[in-house]
């Protein structure tokens, strides 16, 4: 048996360590940060603790309501942005001794649950992200024991990343490690070092900017679709980190990236907004459906009308044209003559009618139906 871990010495090791921690913790593991806490020396190592409990804390702190709120994907989430806000907290510690770490769980309470007892840790850090994920058998044991094992759990993982001695706990249950190392150039991206990371050398032309996630068969077809139209290699462009969504964790990015696995091109940067995008990529062609264009001509997202004319003539300015494809909003079908666009830069813009294309394919009903198979 694995000798048990005296979890108050190692966590004042951890302590006069280097390392500097942001924690976020929703429906569960508040007892993990409890105990980093109240060792001597926490104010040492733990930059902040950010604890969402209620789901809509939750969709807040992400900047959106998640698929799932106890789930691999949001604690990833949690993780990554916890990391960004570290970089901002504290820019004098060496980058490379900051750490997101983000936990989600399902426990014990005071009804019987339907679902299963689980948990999730993920860490991220400027080299890798890294995640345990572990289905535990409800009812074996009380809610302070499940908090304890998250606890036993998240201190060795620390302990591991500063390679002091560790012991995972020994328990019935079997664990799921999983650590994505990161490309060299995903981290100058993430750093600000590059602009875009590309699978090809070239600069892309064609540009069909989306979250992938998943990559699905109505996608392929509005690529062959402008790929005929234009005569160009489409490239998919993934942003890594956007104003209203957080930034991808390395797993996120290997997932997304693993699936254009057919000779597709893809192209990787931080450009949240289709001025930036417009900027990086003069003389280009976006891909876009009409719900998107809809957002672009939204007088909300600027100052006033007139700021909003103005960033709109950027794409005149860097030549910016756009393939615009019909898409099903709440229930209302919408394409390019649906929307009233500025005549200033109505020439810039070229649709797809229903007849030509429609797919109603939702990526969050995939990424949903996919889940529950994994728990089924």
């Amino acid at each position: 048996m694995t000798p048990k871990t005296d979890l108050p010495e190692l966590i004042k090791q951890i302590h006069q360590s280097p390392l500097k921690l942001v924690v976020v913790s929703s429906g569960g593991g508040t007892n993990a940060i409890a105990s980093l806490l109240k060792v001597p020396g926490a104010s040492k190592t733990i930059l902040e603790s950010y604890i969402p409990y209620a789901r809509e804390s939750l969709a807040h702190y992400l900047l959106k309501e998640p698929d799932q709120y106890c789930s691999l994907d949001t604690t990833l989430s949690m993780a990554a942005k916890a990391y960004s806000a570290a970089k901002k907290i504290d820019t004098k510690t060496n980058i490379d001794k900051l750490v997101g770490i983000g936990i989600t769980a399902s426990f014990a309470t005071t009804y019987e649950k339907k679902g299963e007892h689980r948990f999730y840790i993920a860490l991220q850090t400027r080299d890798y992200s890294k995640s345990i994920e572990c289905v535990i058998l409800k009812g074996k044991r009380s809610r302070e024991e499940e908090e304890q094992l998250v606890t036993e759990y998240l201190v060795n993982l620390l302990a591991e990343i500063i390679q002091l001695p560790f012991n995972y706990p020994d328990h019935e249950e079997e664990p799921i490690f999983k650590k994505v190392e990161a490309d060299e150039s995903w981290i100058n991206l993430v750093n600000g070092d590059l602009d875009f990371v590309s699978s090809t050398k070239r600069v892309p032309e064609l540009i069909f900017p989306g979250a992938f996630n998943p990559l699905h068969s109505g996608h392929i077809a509005m690529k062959d679709l402008a790929e005929k139209k234009t005569g160009m290699e489409v490239s998919f462009e993934i942003c890594i980190q956007n104003a209203d969504k957080p930034p991808l964790s390395y797993h996120e990015i290997k997932r997304i990236i693993d699936q254009f696995s057919n000779g597709e091109n893809w192209v990787m940067t931080k450009a949240g907004m289709f001025f930036d995008k417009s900027s990086m990529f003069p003389n280009s062609v976006f891909i876009i459906g009409a719900d998107t264009l809809v957002r672009i001509l939204d007088e909300k997202f600027y100052k006033n009308r007139k700021d909003m004319l103005d960033k709109l003539d950027l794409f005149n300015s860097h030549n910016i044209n756009f393939l615009v494809f019909g898409r099903k909003v709440d229930s209302r079908f919408i394409s390019l003559k649906n929307v009233s666009l500025p005549e200033h830069i109505k020439k810039r813009f070229t649709g797809f009618d229903e007849e030509i294309f429609r797919d109603d394919i939702s990526s969050t009903m995939l990424r949903l139906e996919s889940q529950l198979q994994i728990h089924d």
